[in-house]
């Protein structure tokens, strides 16, 4: 089964990798890969339009307002750049967590739109741009053939491209249609609200001003906030001040400036500020959390 054949992929990958627990980025197919062998915390990170089959355990991932549950057999799209909570809730040394993920590309999905007839909107469409979806054996088996294009040299500059296409273009017929094609729409609530998070992640370090965003994407003030928060799952203010931490929390970790100059690059007027809010999102000061952390 397709099934089988890409968690044995995957997992002879990892094993060559040598890597027993944790990811690992497969150059060659520039999907990323995961192992772990135990469940784990809460943890943030910043999730870009991807997809995300769950091949062996289980995880939690959301926002601070909406959480859903992801297992075996399943597949997640996220549509916006977004900072999520997750947590691994179902691994062992029998049974490791075991997950693919593969970056969408919005230009590939917006080359291929028109192509594709609408999405039934029959009925009420959940707004949050995370979609859960069962995995469609269509979507794994041409995973599988990807991976293993990308082994050979004349397949991988060949029909890897050809593969990825078609990757992108089942999401765009299957159970993921309805959430894309909605960001693909011009004018589409979705797709403003994408332009406001690029908009926000480009000026990130500035004060956001709700009434300008919201006038540059052609919505009114509570329009705005009311339907960022339904495709985001989380206010705007938030959504800064979780890529703002988010960021600083990188620079902590692969560069040696001092937390002042951290938050100040941010968008951070005050370290203290800063400090208070590091800890409260990631349980550690911003000079505990650099001393822990391990050497990349």
């Amino acid at each position: 089964m397709a099934k089988q054949s890409l968690y044995a992929q995957v997992t002879a990958i990892l094993d060559r990798s040598g890597v027993r627990d944790g990811a690992i980025h497969h150059d060659a197919s520039n999907t990323h890969m995961l192992r772990l062998h135990a469940s784990t915390g809460l943890e943030s990170t910043v999730y870009r339009p991807l997809l995300c089959l769950i091949l062996q355990g289980a995880k939690s991932v959301g926002s601070n307002h909406r959480t859903l549950t992801v297992s075996a057999g399943q597949s997640l799209v996220v549509s916006h750049t977004l900072p999520v909570i997750s947590r691994i809730t179902q691994a062992s040394a029998e049974h490791p967590y075991t997950a693919l993920v593969f970056p969408l590309d919005l230009d590939v999905l917006r080359s291929l739109a028109s192509a594709v007839p609408p999405a039934s909107i029959s009925t009420p469409c959940d707004p949050f741009s995370i979609c859960l979806c069962d995995t469609d054996p269509g979507l794994e088996d041409a995973l599988s053939r990807y991976l293993n294009q990308c082994e050979g040299a004349e397949t991988a500059k060949m029909l890897a491209p050809i593969t990825a296409r078609e990757v992108h273009a089942r999401l765009l017929i299957g159970q993921h249609a309805a959430g894309l094609q909605r960001l693909l729409w011009h004018q589409s609530t979705a797709s403003r609200i994408h332009l406001a998070t690029r908009d926000l992640q480009a000026n990130l370090s500035q004060t956001i001003a709700i009434g300008e965003l919201a006038d540059r994407i052609g919505m009114s003030n509570s329009a705005f906030f009311e339907q960022f928060k339904a495709v985001t799952g989380t206010s705007p203010l938030q959504y800064q001040k979780d890529l703002r931490l988010l960021k600083a929390r990188d620079a902590l970790r692969s560069t040696d400036a001092k937390v002042s100059e951290i938050a100040f690059s941010v968008g951070y007027e005050s370290s203290a500020q800063f400090s208070r809010e590091y800890s409260r999102k990631f349980g550690r000061s911003p000079r505990q959390d650099r001393d822990t952390a391990t050497p990349t």
